[in-house]
């Protein structure tokens, strides 16, 4: 399993553009084959500061996910969201039960 976490910097007079937007990426992207589970998570300590959390079967769904058009679409509204550069952390990994 891939999981990643998308840290991403709102402006925010963009702020509900950017969860509209977000909104329909997450409910798209949770339809996709390959993927085990796609939240949005804002953060409580830094103002306007949300985490994509992805988690995704394998890097191929993640391959299908980034050329899918609700991804493609949410990329070209991106830069009228952010008003930082978006930073990703990508992990391998696995559930375990305790």
């Amino acid at each position: 399993m891939l999981i990643i976490h998308a840290h991403l910097q709102v402006i925010p007079t963009q702020e509900e553009a950017f969860l509209t937007a977000a909104k329909a990426l997450v409910a798209a992207s949770k339809a996709e084959a390959g993927n085990v589970g796609y939240t949005l998570l804002k953060s409580t300590e830094h103002e306007h500061h949300y985490t994509m959390v992805e988690k995704w079967k394998d890097s191929a769904a993640v391959a299908a996910h980034n050329a899918s058009d609700h991804f493609q679409a949410f990329v070209n509204q991106a830069p009228t969201f952010f008003s930082a550069p978006m930073e990703l952390e990508v992990f391998a990994g696995e559930p375990v039960k305790l």
